[in-house]
């Protein structure tokens, strides 16, 4: 059944529309706070439509995210209890929460430039950094420094394969799509 090959044209078809770099920042940002999406889902297809664009459009997306992590970190700083923490609760974010405080307790500022890297919650970081009171400007850098690498690299990996990655990608990207899906029904039972 090929559900995916139509949405994969889709969002080539909207990477190259003129709102799309505001998107991919309001993304960026929001992903960094409360968003679930991670904006190299944007990033990518923008970055396979306009190749040249690449570097600026990474640049769009760590800045966005960044800022957005600013504000994760001064809501955690200053509205952890009164709304941060019901909202925790209430989206079931409370053992990610603590286990980012354990992380913290451990690896220090380290532990905000790995998320900022990896698909691990950044947004969960920033509000414990914020919560925990850590030093803003190690925060910023381990931030900056985390969210840019990760989305250069991805940038850069996408403008690398070009044309032969994005017709691999359009012919393989329904049997890509099944097995992301069956891998996270798989993780959901696993990990209940």
């Amino acid at each position: 059944m090929k559900i995916f090959s139509p949405l994969y044209q889709w969002t080539m078809r909207w990477a190259t529309h003129t709102a799309a770099p505001k998107v991919l920042a309001v993304l960026s940002f929001a992903e960094s706070v409360f968003f679930p999406i991670p904006p190299d889902v944007l990033l990518a297809p923008m970055v396979l439509s306009k190749p040249e664009n690449a570097w600026r459009l990474a640049m769009i997306t760590t800045l966005a995210s960044v800022v957005g992590g600013v504000l994760g970190y001064l809501l955690g700083f200053w509205l952890y209890e009164p709304v941060i923490k019901p909202l925790l609760i209430e989206f079931n974010y409370m053992d990610k929460f603590q286990h980012a405080m354990d992380w913290f307790e451990d690896y220090g500022v380290w532990v905000v430039f790995l998320a900022g890297f990896s698909p691990i919650p950044y947004k969960v970081f920033t509000l414990s950094a914020g919560f925990l009171q850590m030093m803003f400007l190690p925060f910023l850098l381990a931030s900056a420094i985390g969210r840019g690498m990760r989305f250069y690299l991805v940038a850069g990996l996408i403008k690398a394969g070009g044309e032969k990655m994005e017709a691999k990608l359009r012919n393989s990207v329904d049997i890509i799509g099944w097995a992301v899906v069956f891998a996270a029904i798989a993780l959901y039972f696993i990990l209940r």
